[in-house]
């Protein structure tokens, strides 16, 4: 069975590839066709903006597809920089402008009320109209200066509970079994063996 990830990110079409590779689930992406419809990520939770994005790619390729849409949710900051993760300093910001910014937003509060977690919505939507939603989470605490090198977006400030690291210092093999994204690909990698065999 073949599935399209509705993904630019390489390392997301890598990873899933990774979980799926004992199924007998194909995955496709955009790097196998030509031209994709540019989806305007503008729901006002990750849910909306992962479901968007499965139907429209879904649509254009007649294959069930999948989308996720994720980001940091920081309860000081009631809940920012939530959806606008990617551009909470600005429309075209760098990872390091939005890192600065949430810094800066957090000037002043301590560790101990610096708690936050990722979240991770996955969509699984088919031409005929199925669609099914995975939730996917990793809670921890924003550090008061970046730490590490490795990652990307705000890997390193986010301090994951009971590791006492950022994700930028353990590295992608620790990062991937316990991330919010991984935890959202576990729960999709199941529904769809199951889904596989209902068909």
């Amino acid at each position: 069975m073949k599935v399209f990830l509705a993904t630019g990110n390489k390392n997301k079409v890598k990873e899933m590839k990774q979980i799926l590779a004992d199924t007998e689930i194909e995955i496709s992406s955009q790097a196998d066709i030509g031209t994709f419809p540019e989806v305007v990520e503008d729901a006002t939770t990750f849910t909306g903006n992962a479901l968007k994005k499965a139907r429209e790619f879904g649509q254009h390729t007649k294959l069930p597809a999948i989308a996720d849409d994720s980001g940091l949710v920081v309860e000081a900051l009631d809940g920012q920089p939530g959806v606008y993760s990617a551009r909470f300093a600005g429309e075209d910001a760098t990872d390091e402008e939005n890192n600065q910014k949430l810094l800066d937003s957090l000037k002043g509060v301590p560790m101990e009320k610096r708690t936050a977690y990722f979240s991770c919505a996955m969509a699984f939507v088919t031409p005929e109209g199925e669609e099914k939603v995975v939730q996917g989470k990793c809670e921890g605490r924003i550090a008061l200066e970046p730490k590490g090198e490795g990652g990307f977006g705000y890997d390193p400030l986010f301090i994951v509970d009971d590791y006492e690291q950022t994700f930028a210092q353990m590295g992608s093999e620790v990062k991937n079994q316990i991330s919010h994204r991984a935890n959202a690909l576990e729960k999709i990698k199941n529904f769809l063996v199951d889904w596989k065999v209902s068909k």
